[in-house]
Order: structure tokens, then C-alpha cells, then sequence
């Protein structure tokens, strides 16, 4: 049996969100501020979102550019809004500077958080060993996915780490779903879909006149049609 790929797309506001849906993602992250990456968003926007969709929504927890924490009573602030405007997923990740995970940081957001199923990000893909970085998170409460290219790099130049990962699924620190995201291109979905990678995540691709312009449902639609003509392993 074929298992339907998820489709997550980046959304900075309700406009994005409709189109998003519309295109057929299912599910969406919702940021501000792209130049840097992406960071928390308002919460009046999170609140908007949630009621213009139906899909749900991981919401961005990050307060500056890089993956250091940085404020953490700043970002549990957050959180708790967040929470209590009825966000129920999130995204986060932070590395020390010796490149491994933050897990006091994580641990107070996960307190917060209170059970919410959330994405570690891309920080994974700056860790000074990210198999280590797994096996430190597999406990965590709540973790279900990696977003991740493989590489600092991008899906380019990472594309045999997240086929190699693919394939560890089910070991320790590997039973959370891999999400492949960070310059990927349709090019690459027919290898990761044959390796067996079920989610997907877009950001510029959903967006053909750029970061300044909406995501657009017909660019968000050819990667669904894409991902459900690609069969899994």
C-alpha cells in the first residue's frame, strides 16, 4: 500500500495559509521574518490562521537568527501565549555552542508545551554529530519529527545522509518521522519517496515570485501532484 506524503509548507499569514490549503498541503509552519529564517510569529497571526484552515499548524519557536536559545524566559513567554490562544504544535531546536542540543532550553519549552507534538528544525543539520543529537532527544516528550536537508548545505549536498537515515528508521533515536526540507527540489522526490521518506517541506518553492510574494496554491498543487506519483518503498 502507497502511504500519502506529507506535505508542510510555510505559511507567513492567513493569505499563505488559504493558498497553501487550497494547493493541498497538510500542514503547515507558521514564522515570521523569513530573512532570518523564520521566528515566532504573533500570536494574532497564529490565531488567524487557525481559523481560516482546517489543517494544522506547527508554529515556529525562535527569537533570533542562528540556533543558540537565546532568552529562554522570552521564549517560554511565548509559548505560554501561544498556548493559550490554542496553537497545539510547534517547531523548535537549539544547539549550545559546542554544537549540541540545548536540552535545558528544550526541556523548559517542553514543560510549557505540555505533551504538544512538535518538529525539531533544521538545527539538526548544524550539529557538531547529529546521531548523537538524536539518541540525546529520543526521549523527549511530545518529538515526532525531524526537519531536515542533510546538510548545512541543503538537500543537494545532503541528499545520502537522508537516504542513509531513511533507512536506520525504527532504530533508537531514528523512530521520528524525517521530514526532508532546506533547497529541496522535485528532482529529488522520487529517490527520497523510493527510500521511503514520507514528508516533505517547502518554503521558496511554494513561492515563484519570491519571498516577497504569496505562496501560490498552483505551486503548492504540483508538489502534491508530485508526491502522490511517487510511490514509496
Amino acid at each position: 500500500m502507497t502511504t500519502r506524503a506529507l506535505l508542510e509548507v510555510i505559511v507567513l499569514d492567513v493569505e499563505d495559509a488559504v493558498a497553501a490549503q487550497a494547493g493541498g498541503a497538510d500542514r503547515l509552519e507558521v514564522v515570521a521574518d523569513m530573512a532570518a529564517d523564520g521566528l515566532t510569529p504573533a500570536v494574532e497571526v497564529v490565531g488567524a490562521v487557525r481559523e481560516a484552515v482546517r489543517i494544522p499548524a506547527r508554529v515556529m519557536l525562535r527569537l533570533g537568527d542562528g540556533f543558540a536559545a537565546g532568552d529562554v524566559m522570552e521564549l517560554v513567554r511565548a509559548a505560554r501565549e501561544l498556548r493559550a490562544a490554542g496553537a497545539e504544535e510547534f517547531v523548535l531546536g537549539f544547539l549550545g555552542e559546542d554544537g549540541r542540543p540545548d536540552l535545558e532550553a528544550v526541556e523548559r519549552l517542553l514543560d510549557v508545551l505540555d505533551g504538544c507534538r512538535w518538529t525539531f528544525h533544521r538545527a539538526v543539520d548544524r550539529a557538531a554529530d547529529r546521531d548523537a543529537l538524536r539518541k540525546q532527544l529520543a526521549e523527549q516528550p511530545g518529538l515526532d519529527t525531524y526537519l531536515t536537508a542533510g546538510s548545512s548545505q541543503g538537500v543537494d549536498d545532503g541528499l545520502p545522509v537522508l537516504l542513509a537515515e531513511a533507512a536506520r528508521r525504527g532504530e533508537p533515536g531514528y523512530t521520528q518521522r524525517l521530514m526532508a526540507g532546506g533547497g529541496l527540489r522535485l528532482g529529488h522526490v522520487p529517490k527520497l519517496r523510493a527510500a521511503g521518506v514520507d514528508a516533505f517541506h517547502i518554503g521558496g518553492a511554494a513561492r515563484p515570485g519570491g519571498w516577497s510574494a504569496p505562496v501560490a496554491a498552483g505551486a503548492v498543487r504540483e508538489w502534491r501532484t508530485a508526491l502522490d506519483a511517487s510511490p514509496d518503498a
